[in-house]
Parts: structure tokens; C-alpha cells; sequence
């Protein structure tokens, strides 16, 4: 199994950037798709970004593209998500998942998360 913990989240001026890291447990990490999702007050959970276990394959959510930009170390056992030119709709809890499974951006697909880091973004 995998254990997930996000850190890097802040207080930061619209502009500015962010960049969020994901710890992972266990020597699987590398078998693992990872995902990035966000969880604004009174929203619910949806996706921002995915990376396949190699991180040859991502995808991101139309409201990131351009702005944001996935990565993953899988030596270090560590995903990130640098967040760049950040607005203040970017404000939200931002959660790490990972599955074993195929590709997907649906939250019910992962099994595993991290705690959620909190991302605000001052307008």
C-alpha cells in the first residue's frame, strides 16, 4: 500500500507560484499513477492533474493547462505539482492520490491520498 503526504501549500499573492510536493511511502511508488486534485470551500473534489508511473503521460485539468506542470521523482519516491501564475480560483485544499490501476482522473478511482495542503490564493 502507499501512504501519501502533500506539503509546500501557503498563502501566496495572485501571480505567484507554488509548488506543492508529494512524499510517498512504500518501494511501489514507481508502479503507481499519480494524480493531483483540489477541493475549493463548498466545492467538490475535482481533478487537476495526472502523470502515468513512468511520467511519460500527463494530463491536466482546462483550467490549469499552461499554468501548472506535473512532475514526479520516482527515485525519491516523490510527486510534485508546480503551480505557476496562480489565481485566486486556484484557492482550495490540494490532495496527492495514487492508484495501481489505469489511467483515470475520476477521485473514486484512487485509493490512496495524502491529507490535502492548503492553497490560498489572496486576489
Amino acid at each position: 500500500q502507499v501512504q501519501l503526504a502533500e506539503s509546500g501549500g501557503g498563502l501566496v499573492q495572485a501571480g505567484g507560484s507554488l509548488r506543492l510536493s508529494c512524499a510517498a511511502s512504500g518501494r511501489t511508488f514507481s508502479n503507481t499513477h499519480m494524480g493531483w486534485f483540489r477541493q475549493a470551500l463548498g466545492k467538490e473534489r475535482e481533478f487537476v492533474a495526472r502523470m502515468s508511473p513512468s511520467g511519460g503521460t500527463t494530463d491536466y485539468a482546462d483550467s490549469v493547462k499552461g499554468r501548472f506542470s506535473i512532475s514526479r521523482d520516482n527515485a525519491k519516491n516523490t510527486g510534485y505539482l508546480q503551480m505557476n501564475r496562480l489565481k485566486s480560483e486556484d484557492t482550495a485544499v490540494y490532495y496527492c492520490a495514487a492508484r495501481y490501476g489505469g489511467w483515470s482522473s475520476r477521485p473514486d478511482d484512487y485509493a490512496y491520498w495524502g491529507q490535502g495542503t492548503q492553497v490560498t490564493v489572496s486576489s
